[in-house]
């Protein structure tokens, strides 16, 4: 058996939710409505589930009910063979370094499907430093807001996490693993990989409940309980953990927190770029972006010669064969990014002497420009290069795509540049290194 037998108290939040309390959000009737037309029915197969829960079992076969097992496995006696894959990372880390671990994750996922069937919950976006727009809801945002899924699928099996509840029976994990260094650290000349269950290092971000059910950040869904919670020494590449999770743990979900601790298992590979290609932004934002293009740069695919595939897996392109559009594109970091790096970032006067040089080299008269400058700062920049174009959504706008969501434009803009000499603000950014994949050629 797979977690934790569901006991009085588990099946006393089951009730809680079948009477409208606890109810997820945007799954049932806030607590005090009216009936609807059937609902009676549905009640009372709920109770007459939650009665087959208390019933003895007519042999040990295994089949008792646990959180995370559904409706239809109960009365079928035996649940999916389907195991599911979850991860989180370190809160502060950006969309950028979130996204390379997803990487590393799909290379696990990779390697233990070789043996099992497996699936990666894909987690929520949400409380990212650098989405700092006020009055906007930012958490529990579902990866199809940026990425296009039926692309994800066509590298690794994937799903929301609101599917996952809803296929697994409820919000329960059954197994969180908080990922760790070794308290011993290593010696240079000594590198090993391995994996270890240790004791915790750094205080755990989880505390029990009153049933003894782990609560923690989750990605924003209060509701979320993990049934057990442990730590885990790693050092070594992501598949290192494989062996834990389909011998040491029969648990049916399995959460690796602070996943970023696991390295690539082939940087640079065939396996990296065939997972970096699938990450193909979502439609509806790169149709803003492409719209864009032609409005304010005079810029489309077909007269910059920059093909494009909805599937990735079908897309071959020659190196050089793009020209890109009559534009530069600059990436001018500030905020955050000066304080770490200020060696690396000119000054305003500084970036915008490089930026026309670089216009006069190359013979263009616009240039696009994605910032994360304040208002002063690029009320500053306007006047210095009035012939500067900017993505600026409407409020409007920025409530539906998010601050993620304009990023995403941004960087889809600028990576369809004739020129995109992103080094002259941000030497080492990872939006600097992403260009070739974003659209998959190399001007």
């Amino acid at each position: 058996m797979r977690g934790k037998v569901c006991s009085g108290r588990c099946r006393g939040y089951w009730e809680r939710v079948s009477r409208g309390r606890g109810v997820l959000p945007g799954r049932g009737a806030a607590a005090g409505s009216a009936w609807p037309p059937g609902a009676m029915a549905a009640l009372s197969f709920v109770f007459l589930l939650l009665g087959a829960v208390s019933w003895p079992p007519a042999r040990a076969s295994g089949q008792e009910f646990w959180p995370g097992q559904s409706a239809a496995d109960i009365l079928s006696g035996a649940a999916s063979r389907r195991r599911y894959l979850l991860y989180d990372v370190n809160p502060p880390e950006g969309f950028n370094l979130r996204r390379d671990v997803y990487i590393r994750i799909a290379s696990l996922l990779k390697t233990l499907l070789k043996t099992e069937e497996w699936v990666l919950v894909l987690p929520p976006w949400g409380r990212l430093y650098h989405w700092q727009s006020p009055d906007i809801h930012q958490v529990r945002i579902p990866w199809s807001e940026f990425f296009d899924l039926p692309s994800l699928n066509k590298n690794i099996p994937v799903i929301e996490y609101e599917q996952f509840i809803a296929e697994s029976g409820g919000p329960f994990i059954d197994q969180v693993y908080v990922l760790q260094s070794y308290a011993e650290g290593w010696k240079e000349g000594t590198w090993e990989e391995k994996v270890d269950e240790r004791p915790c290092i750094d205080q755990l971000l989880y505390s029990q409940d009153k049933h003894e059910y782990y609560r923690g950040w989750f990605w924003g869904y209060e509701e979320t309980r993990g049934l057990n919670v442990s730590c885990v020494s790693v050092q070594g590449s992501a598949s290192i953990v494989a062996p834990l999770l389909l011998r040491n743990t029969s648990a049916r979900s399995v959460m690796l927190d602070r996943a970023e601790n696991l390295l690539h298992d082939h940087y640079g590979g065939k396996e990296y770029w065939d997972t970096r290609r699938s990450m193909v932004f979502a439609r509806h934002l790169r149709e803003v972006g492409d719209e864009f293009r032609s409005r304010h740069l005079n810029s489309t695919d077909d007269a910059d010669r920059i093909p494009f595939q909805e599937d990735w897996t079908k897309m071959k392109v020659k190196l050089g064969s793009a020209l890109g559009g009559p534009y530069l594109g600059v990436h001018l970091r500030r905020k955050d990014f000066i304080w770490g790096h200020r060696e690396d970032v000119p000054s305003l006067e500084g970036a915008v002497r490089k930026i026309r040089s670089l216009m006069k080299i190359h013979r263009l008269d616009k240039v696009f420009v994605a910032t994360d400058a304040v208002r002063k700062e690029y009320e500053e920049l306007k006047k210095l290069l009035p012939e500067m174009v900017r993505f600026e959504p409407t409020w409007e706008e920025l409530e539906l795509y998010k601050d993620g969501g304009v990023a995403i434009i941004d960087q889809w803009i600028c990576s369809h540049a004739s020129t995109s000499d992103v080094r002259l603000c941000t030497i080492v950014t990872r939006h600097s290194r992403n260009r070739p994949a974003l659209t998959g050629v190399n001007h």
